[in-house]
């Protein structure tokens, strides 16, 4: 009878190899969302997740961390099956869309351009576990949650398989393809060696949970003030999510102060319109950052969401525009595959970063550029964004185009952003 050690046994474990096709990095929204355009695909799949999220209660307050999810998001969550269970958990529908400084604004409407809602506020929680609810459902995908990454291989030349992952429980996975799904400081990307350029902005987000007088909104806004955007995203109920844009100092000392205090602040910055402020509930603080990966793709590795792309959270498309590269990454290793491709070729893998690249450096420009003009005092500066603003509530076509293009329904759609299934 042999016995093993542990040492022995752990020598055992790394020696068998679980050998998939593709293994995602990361299970958060971006990430799960990949697994579930593979689900019931050729293709075996693997996810690897750090965290487990914490079980949904509606009687929960909500998460601070929350994303207002396009018309195109709904649609692909849709289509891969998961957009039931954000529904049965919770979500806030919002048709219009307000944006304005002093005497210039413009409004949306989905009404403009028949449709019943412009987007939904929905916690990222909320979203990830729909998700990864889905996966279950699939019998080619693996999911390995709780688990962390002791080490990765890489190694473009193999003949077999491009890499092979080390997990913290001991087992270890091999793949032709790896999916850096890991967020923006993408250990995936670090290993494989995969640039980004990158910048600060010199301004903070504080975001806060809270509680008002008035029921449930329809309404989005974001007002520009000489310190920076005020935002505010409705949530289900009397409760709100607010956003701050200040100076990383201002946002310190704003997020330190005790709650009556920084309820005064409020008070005294918000538009009357947001109505009254009853509670505080929660807050949080993050440094704004632009940064792009030089390149999506690499043999037998691709980049999704915010390890490819961390976007101005201006007008909240970080997500919708992962969930776009979910969608069309999914589409490109299903296609390839079906004609008898390699799916870890680069040449395959190409077709996905020349689709979802220009799309996406094309918003990151017009968020920089959006940025860039109303953070800005010069009075010709504030005369034109001013003007800019009255012309687009004035000029209904660029106006309704605009509106298509924030829900995501402008420019090369991936069928899962159609509602067409890939499988």
């Amino acid at each position: 009878m042999l016995v093993l050690t542990h040492a022995d046994n752990r020598k055992t474990i790394l020696s068998m190899k679980e050998q998939f096709d593709v293994v995602i990095v990361g299970g958060g929204m971006v990430g799960a969302a990949v697994a579930c355009g593979l689900g019931d695909s050729a293709l075996r799949v693997a996810v690897i997740e750090q965290h487990t999220p914490d079980a949904f209660s509606a009687e929960q307050p909500h998460d601070l961390r929350v994303s207002a999810l396009s018309i195109a998001s709904k649609k692909i969550l849709e289509t891969v099956g998961a957009w039931d269970g954000v529904i049965n958990r919770r979500s806030c529908s919002f048709k219009r869309m307000r944006v304005w400084e002093t005497a210039g604004n413009t409004e949306f409407c989905s009404d403009a351009i028949d449709y019943p809602e412009l987007g939904y506020i929905v916690e990222n929680r909320v979203t990830q576990l729909a998700l990864l609810e889905r996966l279950a459902a699939f019998k080619n995908i693996t999911l390995f949650c709780p688990v962390s990454i002791q080490k990765i291989d890489y190694n473009p030349l193999s003949t077999g398989d491009t890499a092979s992952i080390e997990l913290s429980d001991g087992r270890c996975l091999s793949t032709k393809l790896l999916v850096a799904a890991d967020g923006g400081q993408s250990r995936v990307r670090q290993v494989v060696g995969l640039g980004v350029n990158s910048r600060d902005y010199q301004q903070h987000a504080l975001v806060l949970y809270v509680e008002t007088d008035y029921g449930q909104q329809d309404i989005t806004w974001q007002r520009f003030v000489a310190s920076g955007p005020q935002a505010f995203l409705p949530l289900t109920g009397h409760y709100a999510s607010l956003v701050w844009y200040h100076s990383p100092d201002d946002v310190q000392r704003l997020k330190s102060l005790p709650d009556a205090e920084l309820l005064r602040e409020l008070s005294a910055t918000f538009p009357d319109c947001l109505g009254h402020i009853k509670a505080v509930l929660g807050r949080v603080s993050f440094p704004l950052k632009c940064q792009h990966a030089q390149h999506y793709v690499k043999p037998g590795v691709a980049l999704v969401g915010d390890a490819a792309h961390m976007i101005n959270p201006l007008a909240g498309q970080g997500v919708n525009i992962g969930l776009l590269d979910a969608a069309a990454l999914a589409e490109v290793l299903i296609d390839a595959n079906n004609a008898g491709q390699s799916i870890a070729d680069v040449k395959v893998l190409k077709r996905y970063e020349q689709r979802r690249r220009p799309e996406n450096l094309k918003m990151m420009t017009v968020m920089e550029l959006f940025y860039r003009v109303f953070s800005n005092d010069i009075l010709p500066v504030k005369f034109l964004r001013n003007l800019g603003l009255g012309l687009a509530e004035r000029i209904l076509p660029a106006k309704n185009k605009l509106m298509r293009a924030a829900m995501g329904l402008e420019g090369q759609l991936p069928k899962l952003a159609r509602g067409e299934k890939i499988v």
